[in-house]
C-alpha cells in the first residue's frame, strides 16, 4: 500500500507542518524529510517512526529523533491512502502535551468538513 503524504492547510491556505519544518536545522529538515519517505514508500513501518496516538481520533504521530532532540509530526488518515500531516513540535518530556493531540483532532475535523462540502 503506497500512502500519499499531503501537508494540512487552513481554510486560509496556511500550512503549520511546513511552517514547522522550515523551523528545523537543515540536519534536522533532512532527517524529517528522509523518515516522510519511508511512510509515502513502506508497506509497514516500525513504531520508531510512525505509531497511533492511545486514546485519540485517529490521530497519529511520526516520530523523529536526532541527536538528543526528538521531533513529533501530528497526522491522520484521509481515505485509505492519504495521510495528512498536521503539525509538529520538539518533544522534551516523556508525555505528549493533550493540546498538541487537541490541535490534531481539531485540524482534523476542519480538514475533513471541508472536504465533505467539496
Amino acid at each position: 500500500m503506497i500512502r500519499n503524504v499531503k501537508f494540512y492547510k487552513t481554510a486560509d491556505g496556511y500550512c503549520p507542518v511546513q511552517e514547522f519544518i522550515e523551523s528545523l536545522s537543515g540536519k534536522a529538515a533532512q532527517k524529517v524529510t528522509w523518515t516522510l519517505s519511508l511512510l509515502e514508500e513502506l508497506e509497514s513501518l516500525p513504531s520508531t517512526y510512525f505509531k497511533k496516538l492511545v486514546n485519540t481520533d485517529g490521530i497519529w504521530e511520526v516520530r523523529i529523533s536526532l541527536g538528543s532532540n526528538i521531533y513529533r509530526i501530528f497526522c491522520f488518515f484521509a481515505g485509505n491512502s492519504f495521510v495528512i500531516l498536521t503539525h509538529g513540535l520538539v518533544k522534551k518530556t516523556q508525555k505528549t502535551p493533550p493540546g498538541e493531540i487537541e490541535r490534531a483532532e481539531a485540524y482534523k475535523q476542519e480538514y475533513l468538513s471541508r472536504r465533505k462540502l467539496a
